[in-house]
């Protein structure tokens, strides 16, 4: 599988085509499926999913001209008959994972059948925006918003080795100031990227990583503590 790893999107030209490369095609002769199961948990879910999948959001990873696009939702999977989503999943050319409750999200891709089939997708470009993004790791850990809360370390999908710390130096975001994010990844077994919303990571299917910014990052090593 191929990995767009990223804090809010496909937010400059630079991220925009490196989704292009990994397409390897032009978007607009592409498929995608929509996964916006992580927003419903949070106040406001069921609009802000909406926007998502309408593209109205800030940045509209699904109004960038999709050859088609659908609706893959993983809560409604465990009651559908499981070859003709799976059928759905392998024809797509893009899963695009929306952002929101991290723990949620990844109960939901266990729960529904979906982690196990990713491992399987050779060809498929999974393209995360925060949460979608997160998930995808050994090991993530989440505040919620609140700078003083406790972080709180789970495991992952293990798609990829390494974890990720979204929307760094946001000013909507205090959790994810630097010097909280430098804290936080020194808790993380696995090397950890904070990422800013101009930045992506890229991830090609031999495993090789890149990093995609017009913004700023920084990689923290994992301690000998952990």
């Amino acid at each position: 599988m191929k990995f767009l790893l990223t804090s809010a999107g496909i937010k400059n030209p630079s991220i925009h085509n490196a989704l292009v490369d990994l397409l390897g095609k032009p978007i607009s002769e592409s498929s995608a499926l929509i996964i916006p199961t992580a927003i419903y948990p949070f106040s406001g879910g069921p609009v802000a999913a909406y926007r998502f999948i309408s593209g109205l959001n800030a940045s509209p990873l699904c109004g960038l001209g999709w050859k088609s696009l659908g609706v893959l939702e993983l809560t409604a999977l465990p009651s559908v008959e499981a070859e003709h989503w799976i059928t759905a999943v392998r024809e797509a050319d893009a899963l695009l994972v929306y952002g929101g409750d991290v723990w949620y999200l990844c109960r939901w891709m266990r729960e529904s059948g979906l982690a196990d089939l990713l491992p399987s997708l050779r060809e498929t470009v999974y393209v995360g925006v925060s949460a979608g993004s997160m998930v995808t790791a050994p090991t993530f850990g989440e505040t919620y918003d609140d700078p003083t809360a406790p972080f709180v370390i789970d495991t992952g999908l293990g798609l990829v080795d390494f974890a990720l710390l979204p929307h760094l130096d946001h000013a909507d975001h205090p959790e994810s100031s630097a010097a909280r994010v430098e804290s936080m990844a020194a808790e993380v077994p696995v090397p950890t990227y904070g990422i800013d919303d101009e930045t992506a990571i890229k991830v090609t299917d031999d495993g090789t990583v890149e990093i995609i910014s017009e913004g700023h990052w920084k990689l923290f090593a994992a301690t000998s503590a952990n």
